[in-house]
């Protein structure tokens, strides 16, 4: 592949996954408020999220995509309807009162989700063919430059649009941008992958033979522990932020923009990064400078931080979070079983969502229990088993490129 046409297909990626997040960021982020405004209780709230719910169980349908997708042309067929039925739904929801239709827009935004979690398993099962072993690593950073790309504008930029113009004004917006981040795909005649061997086609019961494999739980374990140093201290990094005396403005800048945009260009580091010192050695690379961040925010803990040594912190948080996309992201397409690499990568992006989410639960419960003190050093210990799992599991694997 020539450097031309590998630039031009990183785009075609990134384009795609920036059109998944950023209409789900900003549902995310401005419903809740406008529920609040409306009077919603604070744990009708807490239920929205739920409407998250089609991206965790996305690996239930993922065999019926890989199942009948062959070809290119079966991908982009998969993606293109995936991605105009999002664009549709979200149009619809524009069309709609939100007092009034309020349980209607529910669950137009979660149809519209399952529609945009199928485009991602087509969507990375194409990735996952169409690129290189080597060139894996860049794909993996257009994928998680598009997540944080999609959060900072889909929680931020809109946000602000949405307090100028209104919902009926900008839904309508978004709904033509999805459709509009496709045109690089309708355009792009270089994605070319080896058409699948019919015999190799998944079927339902690969969402559990995925785990038969003996060699898959060195990788699982990995998975689970990886960002568990890391999604305590995110989750609990806002209402410290509040404690410390930070208001909501402020927050947002420091975290929702500033620490996501390190994030952003991060993601694109770690992908050189490992492009050029392999897998074995990002792994424990980018699970040190996690135990170095989680080491920072103990030490911030016991002291009166300034906003710099804030920054300072936040920057570390999210540079290493955004590198640690990358290398798990990547290995992840490294452990997929040919014929079923929608459904193996997926299943594998579930397991890391599980553990963040459980991870935030019980950091929520250790904080409440020990303070910010206890869940600084917890979140150390997290990181510091997770370096030592890489060393002892992977040791074997460290002559891998």
């Amino acid at each position: 592949m020539i450097q031309k046409e590998k630039t031009y297909n990183l785009a075609t990626f990134f384009c795609l996954y920036i059109a998944q997040t950023i209409p789900m960021s900003f549902f995310s982020t401005v419903i809740p408020v406008m529920m609040r405004q409306e009077n919603f209780s604070l744990s009708a709230i807490g239920l929205l999220q739920l409407i998250k719910l089609p991206w965790i169980l996305k690996f239930l349908w993922s065999p019926l995509v890989d199942r009948h997708a062959l070809t290119t042309r079966d991908y982009k067929r998969w993606i293109f309807s995936s991605e105009l039925i999002y664009a549709i739904l979200i149009f619809a929801v524009a069309l709609l009162d939100f007092k009034t239709d309020f349980y209607t827009i529910l669950t137009l935004i979660i149809i519209s989700f399952i529609a945009s979690a199928t485009q991602d398993i087509a969507t990375d099962a194409l990735a996952v063919l169409a690129f290189n072993r080597k060139d894996k690593s860049l794909v993996n950073s257009m994928q998680s430059m598009g997540s944080f790309g999609g959060s900072m504008i889909g929680s931020g930029v809109l946000l602000l649009l949405f307090k100028q113009i209104g919902w009926n004004y900008l839904l309508p917006c978004l709904a033509l941008f999805v459709i509009i981040a496709l045109l690089p795909l309708l355009f792009n005649k270089t994605i070319d992958i080896q058409t699948k061997d019919k015999d190799q086609r998944a079927k339902k019961a690969d969402v559990f033979y995925f785990f038969t494999r003996r060699d898959i739980w060195k990788q699982v374990g990995f998975l689970f522990l990886y960002y568990s140093g890391l999604i305590g201290t995110l989750a609990m990094l806002r209402p410290w932020l509040v404690d410390l005396g930070y208001d909501m403005k402020e927050i947002g800048m420091m975290s929702g923009v500033a620490g996501t945009f390190v994030g952003f260009l991060s993601s694109f580091i770690g992908g050189m990064i490992i492009r050029k010192i392999g897998r074995y050695k990002a792994r424990i690379l980018f699970a040190f400078f996690v135990l170095i961040a989680t080491c920072y925010f103990f030490g911030l803990s016991y002291t009166i931080p300034t906003t710099a040594m804030l920054y300072g912190g936040i920057f570390l948080l999210w540079g290493s979070y955004g590198m640690a996309t990358i290398v798990v992201y990547t290995t992840a397409m490294d452990c997929v079983r040919p014929g079923r690499e929608g459904t193996d990568f997926t299943i594998q992006t579930v397991i890391t969502h599980l553990s963040g989410m459980l991870m935030a639960i019980l950091s929520g419960k250790i904080a409440d229990h020990t303070g910010y003190h206890g869940l600084f050093l917890f979140e150390t210990t997290i990181a510091f088993i997770s370096l030592i799992y890489i060393l002892t599991v992977f040791r074997k694997n460290k002559n891998t490129i």
